[in-house]
């Protein structure tokens, strides 16, 4: 995993470095994330068992234009979805936690206001099951290392350099390995995340 993680920095450092004749604006965000499986497998995901985690990580902002941009970013996000929720206890978690790597357009329609849209990557770091015992590991051979998706969003950025942003991302690979045990047809399962993050631009 260390090894997708650098390829993911080296990524991002590459897009850059393509458009060093752009003033590049580094910038930080974190969030939490609303994560769900979309799929039929199964009984099919219930959307209100989606797992409660975050996201945190950096970007890099390429002007192209004075309204165009584009936007890498490389976060770590906790994704999943609830197994078992309780009112009073801890909620079972089916916990997969990624580390993504989108490339956004980002267009501003107004000072401040833009809505985004790109491809992303995501490495898969752990997987465990989580509920009021502990945690369990889960064999990451069970799963796909790589997921493949793509991201729309819409936020705001004052002036100053903070900003809000509120993203949808749907990944178009499944879940589950396609194994010789395992039956992908019984197990579609693919992530869906809604995320909400704050982040800020060092202009």
């Amino acid at each position: 995993m260390k090894k997708l993680f650098i390829a993911a920095i080296l990524f991002v450092s590459g897009s850059t470095a393509l458009m060093a004749q752009s003033e590049l604006a580094f910038g930080i965000k974190g969030g939490v994330n609303f994560a769900n499986f979309t799929g039929d497998g199964g009984d099919g995901f219930d959307d209100d068992n989606a797992r409660t985690s975050f996201n945190i990580g950096a970007l890099v902002e390429i002007p192209v234009t004075e309204r165009f941009a584009i936007q890498p970013e490389v976060f770590y996000s906790g994704q999943g979805f609830d197994l078992v929720q309780r009112d009073d206890e801890q909620d079972t978690e089916f916990q997969l936690n990624y580390i993504n790597v989108p490339v956004l357009a980002k267009l501003y329609l107004v000072k401040g206001l833009y809505v985004e849209a790109g491809p992303q990557i995501g490495f898969l770091v752990d997987s465990q099951l989580d509920g009021p015992n502990g945690s369990v590991d889960i064999d990451e051979d069970n799963f796909n290392d790589i997921d493949f998706g793509g991201a729309v969003g819409l936020g705001y950025k004052f002036d100053g350099g903070l900003y809000l942003n509120g993203r949808y991302t749907q990944g178009f690979s499944d879940v589950y390995d396609n194994g010789d045990n395992v039956d992908t047809d019984a197990l579609d399962a693919k992530n869906g995340v809604f995320s909400a993050s704050i982040g800020f631009i060092f202009n």
